[in-house]
């Protein structure tokens, strides 16, 4: 593929012409780790956007992770498949996981962070 050549004036690339996925739906963004890393990114915004700072960890060796700082101690948030669906847990009991794209998924997780 020959990159030397511009492109003309008004055409489009593939890239211009990507929309981002509405978050109504469930799509099918990439490999399991891809989409992972796009739910905390897209939760770690939210929660910035609430006042509450965060850390995106990459490890090698563990499935990718972010840290929400909280008053007294940081809450460790991963995201992972439920069936069909991607949902946001932060430990391991009934009330400690939402839906990835719940509206109020990063508000829920903020109060977590303030107990």
């Amino acid at each position: 593929m020959d990159h030397s050549k511009a492109m003309p004036p008004g055409e489009a690339t593939p890239a211009d012409q990507a929309q981002p996925a509405s978050l109504t739906r469930r799509p099918a963004l990439g490999t399991v780790q891809q989409d992972r890393y796009i739910h905390l990114v897209r939760l770690a915004w939210d929660l910035r956007a609430l006042g509450v700072a965060t850390l995106l960890e990459l490890p090698l060796i563990e499935e990718p992770f972010l840290t929400a700082q909280g008053t007294r101690r940081p809450l460790r948030v991963i995201a992972r498949r439920l069936g069909q669906d991607w949902i946001c847990q932060w430990g391991r009991g009934r009330n400690q996981w939402i839906d990835a794209l719940d509206q109020g998924a990063a508000q829920t997780i903020r109060k977590a962070v303030a107990r």
